[in-house]
């Protein structure tokens, strides 16, 4: 009888002793009923303080009749400008947009490359790297339409203004990605390459390269579909692309031929889309 009592204490401490961690647990565990309380408290004192700054004096006399006939343009397009192939036309802009994309993208693209080395921390001594940094920032502080009319002041409106403003644009974005890459290179395999007796060019070309060529592909593709967006809205300024005819047709009330311009760009952005995803997709899945 004894034996059998001391072997059941035993057995109830045992059973007892995950409820005595679990206790343990929930009686240290922060409060977090009270940071979510706080939270939400600041959220709500944010979205009051923002109301303020919202001035809404109603819609206009006239506007739900320009509301249909923008809606009533939008489903009913003026499918003569999608198939006319002269340089009037809507599938000559937007080849026009395609190529402004591809020449900022790509000229970015080039530049951000010494860039990102100078800022990435395993490259170079942290001494020095604020300065890459502090460029990076101050490209990205400007919106794209603000290079835009400075770059349309200095060469004139037209594509290579776009083309001009996309590049500057796209360093930002692109030098940062390309900082992440760059700093999750395995450095085990530079040094098993400098064991082997291996030069700098031999090690660029076979230790860094294969880690960073696909990240930069990929980094490059996206932002040749962001580029494309902002080809469209620098029209708007002068820049070329379809942004000025979008912006003529729209001040003139023509809205069917608003209309058909969306349409075009509709399926241009569904097609780049389509044919980037598949690309970064096997890229990554090598």
């Amino acid at each position: 009888m004894k034996t059998s009592t001391k072997k059941l204490s035993k057995q109830e401490m045992i059973e007892s002793k995950p409820n005595k961690i679990i206790m343990d647990t929930l009686a240290n565990e922060p409060k977090v009923w009270i940071i979510h309380l706080i939270a939400t408290f600041i959220v709500l004192a944010i979205m009051y303080w923002s109301k303020g700054a919202i001035n809404f004096r109603g819609i206009q006399s006239n506007g739900v009749v320009i509301a249909k006939n923008i809606f009533t343009g939008l489903i009913n397009p003026d499918w003569s400008l999608l198939l006319n192939l002269t340089r009037q036309g809507i599938p000559f802009v937007l080849m026009e947009t395609l190529a402004i994309a591809f020449l900022g993208t790509f000229i970015g693209a080039i530049l951000a490359i010494p860039l990102a080395f100078i800022s990435a921390s395993n490259m170079v001594s942290k001494h020095f790297t604020w300065l890459g940094v502090f460029i990076i920032a101050a490209i990205r502080t400007f919106p794209p339409f603000v290079y835009g009319i400075m770059f349309i002041r200095v060469t004139g409106p037209g594509p290579f203004a776009g083309v001009l403003t996309l590049a500057i644009t796209s360093i930002g974005m692109i030098a940062k990605l390309y900082i992440e890459a760059i700093e999750d290179i395995d450095k085990k395999i530079l040094e098993s390459l400098d064991a082997s007796g291996c030069n700098t060019i031999e090690k660029i070309r076979y230790g860094i390269l294969p880690q960073l060529m696909t990240n930069f592909v990929s980094t490059v593709i996206y932002r040749y579909e962001i580029n494309i967006k902002n080809a469209s809205i620098l029209g708007l300024v002068g820049a070329g692309g379809i942004g000025a005819p979008l912006i003529f047709a729209m001040s003139a009330y023509r809205w069917r031929e608003v209309g058909a311009i969306l349409v075009g760009l509709i399926i241009l952005v569904l097609i780049v889309e389509y044919f980037s995803t598949a690309i970064r997709t096997k890229l990554a899945r090598g």
